[in-house]
């Protein structure tokens, strides 16, 4: 499982070259259902074009075994001999997160990751496995969800998960040269909410968070705003909260 997270984190390496689109489905049964697609097509084309034709193989051809189908967390740890706990919440969580790569002209394109059907007590025991380990996953899944209402803390507003993840994957040099520059690691970076009943009202308000229909929220990263200070946004409320019917 490391070694996937590896790839994810080298590509946000080249400037430019990642967009993160994420969506989060909320169920009415107070559960949610996350996916994040990483797109890396940018990133291969650059990577395949500064490698040597002799060596392309070497350095690419571990990716060609990465799965296209959605695959759990525990079934890829297992596989490659690194399942570390033998804990049943954990293994639990473990078999609800869902990895597979996607292909373009038989090149990697990009990754995705999924969390199915996670409910608030899962939540809470993701939060202590992930004090471990660190997955790039999108802060927002953290928000307060009881089948009826969401209560969005726009502090979530943030790319802590993946700066965390490249924290623990580099040397303590590399990431803080790395955390200065994360604004120009990224093409686009957004998340999209979605509900299964309809939206009956919002309350507050944020420049980057706007209504796209009935049932859909759209969350939009200013890259530049969240590392620059002095950046001073028109609507900055704490706390969002949206009533579904």
């Amino acid at each position: 499982m490391k070694k996937i997270f590896v790839l994810f984190l080298i590509s946000l390496f080249i400037l430019q070259s990642c967009s993160v689109n994420s969506e989060i489905v909320y169920h009415k049964d107070s559960a949610s259902t996350s996916v994040t697609d990483i797109d890396t097509r940018e990133f291969m084309s650059e990577m395949i074009a500064m490698t040597p034709d002799s060596l392309k193989q070497k350095e690419f051809g571990e990716m060609d075994k990465l799965p296209t189908t959605w695959t759990s967390m525990y079934d890829l740890s297992k596989k490659e001999g690194k399942l570390k706990t033998e804990n049943p919440d954990s293994i639990r969580i473990m078999k609800k997160i869902f990895m597979k790569s996607t292909k373009e002209d038989n090149k990697l394109a990009g990754f995705s990751f999924k969390m199915e059907h996670f409910k608030p007590e899962d939540y809470l025991i993701l939060k202590s496995f992930t004090k471990t380990e660190k997955i790039p996953l999108d802060q927002n899944i953290y928000n307060n969800w009881d089948g009826k209402t969401l209560t969005i803390d726009t502090g979530n507003f943030n790319l802590k998960n993946i700066e965390e993840s490249i924290r623990s994957k580099t040397s303590k040099e590399e990431s803080e040269k790395i955390a200065g520059m994360m604004a120009m690691f990224f093409k686009k970076i957004g998340t999209t909410l979605r509900f299964e009943k309809p939206i009956q009202s919002i309350s507050g308000k944020h420049d980057w968070v706007k209504q796209i229909d009935n049932h859909s929220i759209r969350i939009d990263y200013d890259l530049k705003a969240i590392y620059d200070k002095d950046t001073q946004l028109k609507n900055a409320d704490k706390k969002i909260i949206i009533v579904t019917e």
